[in-house]
């Protein structure tokens, strides 16, 4: 009986996204950036739920008191606990750049789709927007406006994201000027699509890539911007901790040269993440470059 021949395996293709994940998983600073601060998200979350952690009591023992079984990271200048208020700021650090990105996304994406897709006045009043925005140097503006509004997690939030706009309303803008041009878009208008279809369904969709790594990059940035305000005493406010103003204690020599376990925690951790958001950043950008082979 004449054996049967094996027909070869039809190679599946695989899908853009599939892709994508691939060339991210081969991205070996990506992948490091993704478990690093996967783990620390995970600690400034969970941890709390776990040890009996209290980032605002007092007087737990002497001022900085040296690290202990009792209290691993030591006591802060009020006897407060080292490492409940580092994992609180880390709470606070992180969530101020992730709400920031969001409001400069919330705003600068549909300006600058529209002003991309529109074209005519519109264009010029936001690009022109954009330039005034983008040529005042953003921390001594943030500064102003903090000093003005009154610093707090909030307001620093708030600001950091209002000034922030600009860079996804410039990306957005280019990405779109680009799409819009094409074949396709010339079709849909032709078959009679409506502006909001056409939005929906082809210009975002193919402007998506630029916006997830602005948003990395803006995310690590404002993070770095809340630690150096709270740092300068003009973000959050005691007692409430962050990353940038658990340093922020530490301005005297005696504590910088004698007192490493009371500062270094909150630099590491703060290092750490925005090293991390940025690595994740290149390999998002090398992942959704089309000309990347896997």
């Amino acid at each position: 009986m004449e054996a049967v021949k094996e027909r070869p395996a039809r190679k599946v293709k695989q899908s853009y996204y599939s892709d994508v994940a691939k060339r991210f998983k081969r991205h070996k600073l990506a992948m490091i950036g993704t478990v690093v601060l996967l783990l620390t998200t995970i600690m400034v979350i969970l941890l709390p739920m776990i040890l009996p952690l209290d980032p605002y009591a007092t007087m737990l023992g002497t001022p900085y008191q040296t690290p202990n079984a009792q209290y691993p990271l030591g006591l802060d200048s009020v006897g407060r606990d080292n490492l409940a208020r580092l994992v609180y700021g880390g709470r606070v650090s992180l969530l101020v750049g992730l709400l920031s990105t969001c409001i400069s996304a919330i705003i600068g994406l549909p300006l600058g789709i529209c002003a991309g897709y529109f074209r005519g006045w519109f264009e010029a009043l936001v690009m022109r927007l954009v330039d005034i925005f983008m040529s005042f140097p953003s921390m001594i503006l943030i500064m102003v406006l903090v000093s003005i509004v009154g610093p707090s997690m909030w307001t620093v939030t708030i600001v950091i994201g209002i000034l922030g706009w600009p860079q996804f309303a410039r990306v957005i803008y280019g990405n779109v000027l680009s799409v819009r041009s094409k074949e396709y878009i010339e079709n849909a208008k032709a078959a009679g699509a409506k502006h909001w279809r056409i939005l929906r369904d082809y210009i975002l969709p193919n402007s998506i890539a630029p916006i997830l790594i602005t948003a990395t990059f803006r995310t690590a940035g404002a993070i770095l911007q809340e630690a150096s305000l709270s740092f300068l005493g003009m973000g959050v406010q005691l007692p409430m901790a962050s990353w940038g103003n658990i340093v922020y204690g530490a301005q005297s020599i005696i504590i910088l040269s004698q007192r490493a376990w009371f500062w270094l925690p909150p630099s590491i951790l703060l290092v750490l993440a925005v090293l991390s958001i940025n690595f994740i950043g290149d390999g998002l950008r090398d992942a959704l470059d089309p000309k990347m082979k896997v």
